[in-house]
């Protein structure tokens, strides 16, 4: 019983890398006062969703979508799909934040949080 237990926890190994780097993207954004380092935290968090959703939609027994005379079924691609969607909205959400901090960056001349909210004091 001990080995099917242990077995079952290493055949999901990629949802425990999913749990890791939520984990280590969530530390990230809210423990670290540096503004890149929270933004380096978000793109951890949404690699780590974007692992979720690929892992989830992937069947073993089942081929890609194409047509294959021999296929018994097909994977699900809209899992897939949404991924390539969500990677843009990824880099549009990082360039715009990146974007933001140049400008507290030119305003304030620190990308410490701390010391950002004391100037605004």
């Amino acid at each position: 019983m001990r080995e099917l237990e242990l077995e079952w926890i290493i055949g999901k190994y990629n949802y425990w890398v999913f749990v890791l780097l939520v984990v280590i993207g969530f530390y990230a954004m809210t423990s670290k006062k540096n503004l890149i380092k929270k933004i380096i935290g978000m793109n951890i968090m949404q690699t780590a969703i974007f692992l979720f959703y690929i892992s989830a939609g992937y069947i073993k027994e089942l081929s890609a979508p194409i047509l294959v005379e021999h296929a018994t079924g097909y994977v699900n691609p809209l899992p897939q799909v949404l991924i390539l969607t969500a990677i843009v909205v990824s880099v549009s959400t990082t360039a715009v934040a990146l974007t933001i901090i140049i400008k507290i960056y030119q305003e304030y001349r620190t990308l410490d949080e701390d010391k950002i909210m004391e100037a605004n004091q």
